[in-house]
């Protein structure tokens, strides 16, 4: 088994997906000539939305469409058909690529989505808050890891839950599209996993005998408009806050094999396109991963010998930090798994699982300004071999977290603010014939914002937000490849509160800069808007 799947993992992982041009009023490349002047205010009418992320790479090959759903969403009614493979590119792809062009007009609160094909989720999203004249926009993702599932005629499940009434009155009308691009001899198929699996009934997984790699991907959403959507403002009960979580707000994903802790790690900090109590700041720019919900992956590895016996095994997953008996949480499960051809049985065992204490410590302050401290981490090893048809592999999993924040509110709230940071640090090294191979993940989310409510019931935020990584691979103690991607998010947002839509004399100015940097290559991108008006899209790579 090559590394190169975890080249490949970490690859998605710092790429992700990236909007493409919605065939929409604003698919010029924009310049700051190619837009009018920004107006003193908002109007009816603002840019489409749109992020500084990469396009995704598409192979110069002959390429297949598949129209997977069409869905205009009112309610909680799941769109369900059937996908077929397509015809004309083979079943063994260079790329395949998932498109979703989305529109909405009217008012209409942000709302979160999925797409599942044969019970795998592949897209988890969210929408953009509409003009009154309407919007489009389009998410593009590098969906080439789930091969396995598009060989096969599957079922067809989307849903992105919405209400429509005399008051929310948009309607969201979105077409998902798959894109198949065949191989050639300049294009050879991707490495892609053998099997893509989910867990029978949500609980239980059930692997091949001669499994030799095992990842396991869960799309974390904190949601559900209760607080739950905001965790990281949560205080404990002591501390006078409408957020309430009995240990405050430090999170942590875990996920379990038959009981044991196999897996943890931090959640994005995602904020929808609602969120900071400010619509004014996401019109355009999303914040980071908000309409493309990247999954925490695990390896399992370690865990193989164990769960190639061929019997069924629980896996949980579960949110520390989340009030017992409270709901907001939604985590499905994907699990990925490489084989080993020439085996039809893959033994190994668990020789090695050492978890630290749990910290989660929180300080409360009162005063004129009341604040609240938060300090939190964990760390777990694991280690496991695999005996497989090229010899004995030990893999060995190290993650260590580290979250801080300080939370800063006065009474009433009419002054909430926020400064946090969220380290990530995964190592995964693979010992078998020949050097060992090593891939190291540091992820670095920030969060720095304040939102105040004047007495003339302006209401302004103004946050920052960092999406950070940097990922080495080596073998042998030597460097192979290496990437650092770096995506920050500014936003200064203000408008009157509780008067009607036409009153609130809003005024926005965004930002984004994404970065990424590494032995593939280079690209960097800067977007800023006045107004909802594009003033600067400039690359500099």
């Amino acid at each position: 088994m090559s590394m190169l799947v975890g080249v490949i993992l970490v690859a998605s992982t710092l790429l992700g997906a990236s909007p493409a041009p919605a065939a929409g009023k604003h698919t010029a490349e924009a310049t700051p000539s190619a837009e009018p002047a920004p107006p003193a205010e908002f109007g009816t009418d603002w840019h489409d939305p749109l992020t500084a992320a990469p396009p995704i790479g598409k192979p110069a090959t002959r390429s297949c469409q598949v129209t997977v759903a069409e869905a205009q969403f009112r309610d909680f009614t799941p769109y369900r058909g059937t996908y077929a493979p397509p015809r004309g590119c083979g079943d063994r792809w260079s790329r395949v690529v998932l498109r979703l062009d989305g529109k909405v007009r009217g008012r209409q609160f942000d709302r979160l989505g999925y797409l599942h094909i044969g019970g795998v989720e592949i897209l988890r999203t969210s929408t953009p808050e509409p003009s009154p004249d309407g919007i489009e926009w389009s998410v593009e993702k590098d969906v080439t890891r789930y091969s396995d599932t598009f060989r096969q005629s599957r079922d067809v499940e989307m849903l992105i839950g919405n209400v429509v009434d005399d008051t929310y009155t948009g309607v969201i009308d979105v077409r998902a599209t798959l894109t198949f691009y065949a191989a050639d001899r300049t294009n050879g198929p991707a490495a892609t996993p053998d099997r893509v699996l989910t867990l029978a009934d949500g609980t239980t997984l059930t692997t091949p005998r001669n499994s030799e790699r095992i990842v396991a991907e869960v799309y974390a959403t904190g949601s559900g408009g209760g607080c739950e959507e905001f965790w990281y403002l949560t205080v404990p009960d002591s501390a006078p806050y409408s957020c309430k979580a009995d240990k405050g707000p430090y999170r942590e994903v875990q996920i379990k094999v038959d009981g044991q802790l196999a897996g943890i790690a931090a959640p994005f900090p995602t904020v929808w396109t609602g969120g900071w109590s400010n619509p004014f700041l996401w019109y355009v720019i999303p914040g980071p991963r908000a309409f493309d919900v990247k999954p925490i992956e695990y390896d399992l590895t370690p865990f193989a010998g164990l769960l190639n016996d061929g019997r069924p095994h629980r896996v949980d997953v579960s949110v520390v930090g989340v009030p017992e008996g409270q709901a907001g949480w939604s985590a499905p499960v994907n699990v990925l798994v490489w084989q080993d051809t020439k085996s039809t049985r893959v033994t190994g065992a668990l020789t090695a699982h050492k978890a630290a204490d749990l910290a989660n410590s929180t300080t409360y302050t009162p005063g004129s300004e009341h604040r609240l401290d938060t300090e939190g981490g964990h760390r777990l090893t694991v280690a496991g071999y695999v005996n497989t048809s090229h010899g004995r592999v030990t893999t060995t999993v190290s993650r260590t977290l580290a979250t801080t924040s300080a939370h800063r509110w006065t009474d009433g709230e009419n002054m909430d603010g926020l400064q946090a940071v969220w380290n990530d640090d995964e190592s995964v090294t693979a010992d078998g014939r020949g050097p060992d191979r090593t891939t190291r993940i540091r992820r670095t989310y920030t969060m720095d914002g304040t939102t105040t409510l004047g007495p003339d019931d302006r209401l302004r935020s103004a946050l920052t937000l960092g999406d950070r990584a940097t990922a080495v691979e080596s073998r042998g103690g030597r460097r192979t490849a290496w990437s650092r991607l770096d995506d920050t998010y500014t936003g200064d947002a203000t408008y009157t509160a509780n008067v009607p839509r036409d009153q609130r004399h809003a005024v926005a100015t965004t930002s984004e800069r994404y970065r990424l940097s590494g032995s593939a290559g280079c690209y960097d991108r800067n977007l800023v808007t006045v107004q909802g008006v594009l003033t600067r899209d400039r690359s500099d790579c």
